[in-house]
């Protein structure tokens, strides 16, 4: 985005946005990165991070373990490393050790992943799973980062010395402890540590009674600390097995150093790694804080915001329990240049101040909190003049700031321009700044730029009201509590509600009333005019309301209705089925009775025979028939396999690759039966009809 100042990002509050982002990150290289975040120039590449930003969000969101983002920088080991013969401090291999395995853990979760997060495992594979940075320096270092006496086995030895001669030392000063003691030479302390070494807490006045080197005395003089004569040659030696200690851990850690040297590629990849993890989750955080999603995004210039909240309005009310109301707009080429009125604290600038921030977020790579089914572009610039920006350094008033401002704005903007105008020409004379605003105003226009204005000037009002693709806009105001509703009102202009805020603000009622006397009549009526159609507006919204209510509760009465009627007439159909079939069973009990009483009368036997086998002939006949319409019926419905779906499961065996009809996503066949198989989609197993199943390879 080009021609995106400073000024813009004060204007809109962005700043507030950065500051988040920079106390969400972990590392020093992403909040540098927060701090100068600025809408990104390309709309490919924009496309690109929020698509990578929508990856991420979706890990959140729909609760997968991911690696805790837990590391320290490795900017300064990898100087280090740069440079020939250096040596890697200890904390440095154990900031390296955290990275590894940090990255393994990366590079574990986004294996055989590709298809759900491309982006994202398109970023770990700048670093590999492995071993051969964690194993060497877990045989130097143990689990709470000290460095093993096994780290070589001249070390082992050099400490098994120490800690014998520690023994001889304690031993040796116990032994002069309790002579002393009886001979009543220490004092209640009986002992204390001076340079490291362990000496007697001797009374002064016997000091010359006891061998050894004196290293010190108490503030008062009253007493003196000796190191007895027995620990000098030993306390020495441990002194020199000390630095033969320093110099083979240094030994250690320059030849574990070299080891590391020749992992650099993958050590400098930990680091862009696990800092661009860092940033992407600042910024999920974030969208995680304000509910965010990504709206659809076009590059032609077109805002359909759906349920859009100011983020810092919106957490602010949050912290504070408050209720914060959403704004719903649409500008496109047919409806570009939008003009706000309506009362002060109306919510007016916040409203413009929402489109800005919002289109500055998305195109600095952010989700921001609207409805998904928004629509949002990409802009070359943004451009903002809001609130009271006097320049003290160059000396210049309100007004001179905003003339300067306008100069700039109508030599840089286009048809990708955004302009956000707030409390539009004023800061001089009514008349004559309404007037120049008006010829500004139509400039912009002309320039095809997209804009949101607030204004109270009527001229304003009246000259989008006259041009074809701006429009006017309102914030509500309800008349009978002389509240204002916070809720934005497309396609007429407001009033400023100038005599009912001040009766708000306990203005008195006589001094309202000479106000309205001293202007013109044409004036008082317009306003209110404007005033009546905002509350007739209201009202209208009120039944609106209300009748989509009653609209819902009869669709709802209605398909209850339905529903009822439905298992209304399929108990009817049952018992019309009942009713056909006992009529028919009680009309063959009639015939088959009519016949009984035939063949029990004389001479009517062998007659009688003869038509009762032909009636269940006839029947058995029916019956068979209803039989053989059923099983045609039964055929016919059932889908008969082509030779290609034949084919296709013909192919399917255990570890082939296949995939649902309907779905891009692959799976391995784990098991096969005759009719259905096992797959593996992911860690998720499922068992699926062979019919279902395409074979991939």
């Amino acid at each position: 985005m080009i021609n995106f100042d400073q000024r813009v990002s004060n204007d809109l509050e962005f700043d507030v946005i950065r500051l988040m982002l920079h106390d969400f990150c972990i590392g020093e290289t992403a909040r540098l990165r927060m701090v100068d975040l600025s809408p990104i120039h390309s709309f490919k590449e924009l496309n690109s991070e929020l698509d990578r930003i929508k990856e991420f969000h979706r890990i959140r969101i729909e609760g997968e373990t991911f690696p805790a983002l837990d590391f320290e920088e490795l900017n300064a080991e990898i100087k280090l490393l740069e440079v020939q013969d250096s040596t890697l401090t200890e904390e440095s291999f154990l900031n390296i050790l955290r990275a590894s395995e940090l990255g393994n853990d990366l590079v574990q979760f986004f294996k055989n992943r590709e298809e759900d997060f491309p982006l994202l495992c398109e970023l770990a594979q700048r670093i590999r799973y492995t071993k051969d940075i964690i194993k060497p320096i877990e045989k130097v270092f143990d689990k709470r980062g000290k460095i093993k006496d096994t780290a070589s086995a001249k070390l082992n030895e050099i400490r098994k010395e120490v800690g014998n001669i520690k023994k001889q030392i304690n031993q040796n000063f116990e032994k002069e402890v309790k002579k002393l003691q009886r001979q009543g030479f220490l004092s209640d302390m009986k002992e204390a540590y001076l340079s490291n070494r362990r000496v007697l807490s001797v009374e002064s006045s016997h000091k010359r009674k006891v061998g050894g080197n004196v290293l010190g005395s108490s503030k008062t003089g009253s007493l003196t600390y000796i190191e007895p004569q027995t620990n000098i040659a030993p306390n020495n030696e441990l002194e020199m097995l000390y630095d033969d200690e320093r110099k083979e851990i240094f030994r250690i850690l320059k030849e574990l150093t070299a080891e590391m040297r020749e992992h650099l590629d993958l050590i400098s990849g930990y680091q862009y790694v696990m800092t661009e993890l860092d940033f992407i989750n600042a910024k999920i955080k974030l969208s995680l804080e304000l509910d965010a999603d990504l709206p659809a995004i076009g590059e032609q210039p077109h805002i359909e915001l759906v349920d859009a909240y100011h983020p810092v309005l919106l957490l602010n009310n949050k912290r504070a329990g408050l209720k914060t109301e959403p704004q719903s707009l649409k500008m496109d080429k047919f409806g570009r240049m939008l003009v706000i009125s309506g009362p002060n604290a109306g919510g007016k600038s916040i409203t413009l101040k929402t489109v800005g921030l919002l289109q500055v977020m998305l195109q600095s790579g952010l989700l921001v909190p609207v409805n998904p089914n928004s629509k949002m572009s990409f802009f070359q610039q943004v451009l903002t003049d809001i609130g009271d920006n006097q320049s003290i350094e160059n000396q210049l008033s309100t007004y001179s700031y905003r003339l300067k401002r306008m100069k700039h704005f109508l030599e840089v903007s286009n048809r990708r321009t955004l302009l956000l105008l707030d409390e539009f020409g004023t800061g001089s004379d009514p008349e004559l700044g309404g007037a120049l605003a008006e010829v500004f105003f139509e400039a912009l226009y002309n320039k095809k730029s997209f804009g949101v204005i607030t204004t109270h000037y009527s001229n304003i009002k009246l000259k989008a009201a006259n041009l074809k693709n701006a429009m006017n806009g309102c914030m509500l105001f309800d008349r009978e509590s002389l509240e204002p509703t916070f809720k934005l009102s497309i396609g007429q202009p407001g009033s400023s509600f100038t005599f009912e805020v001040a009766q708000i603000n306990g203005i008195p009622m006589d001094l309202i009333a000479k106000a309205k006397e001293n202007l013109k009549d044409s004036t008082v009526l317009i306003d209110k005019l404007l005033s009546d159609l905002q509350k007739d507006k209201s009202r209208m919204q009120t039944l609106t309301t209300e009748l989509e209510q009653e609209k819902a509760e009869a669709r709802e009465a209605k398909t209850s209705f339905e529903k009822r009627k439905k298992r209304l007439d399929e108990k009817h159909e049952v018992q019309q089925k009942m009713i056909e079939r006992n009529n028919k069973y009680l009309h063959k009990g009639k015939k088959m009775d009519q016949l009984v009483k035939e063949y029990s009368q004389p001479g009517n036997t062998k007659k009688t025979l003869g038509e009762m086998k032909k009636y269940l002939a006839m029947e058995k006949s029916k019956i068979e028939e209803e039989k053989k319409k059923a099983r045609l019926k039964k055929q016919t419905s059932k889908p008969k396999k082509t030779k290609k779906q034949e084919k296709n499961i013909e192919k399917i065996a255990v570890g082939s690759l296949v995939k649902l009809r309907d779905s891009k996503q692959t799976g391995e066949v784990i098991n096969l039966e005759v009719k259905e198989a096992t797959v593996a989609f992911g860690n998720f197993k499922t068992k699926v009809a062979l019919e279902k199943l395409i074979f991939v390879k």
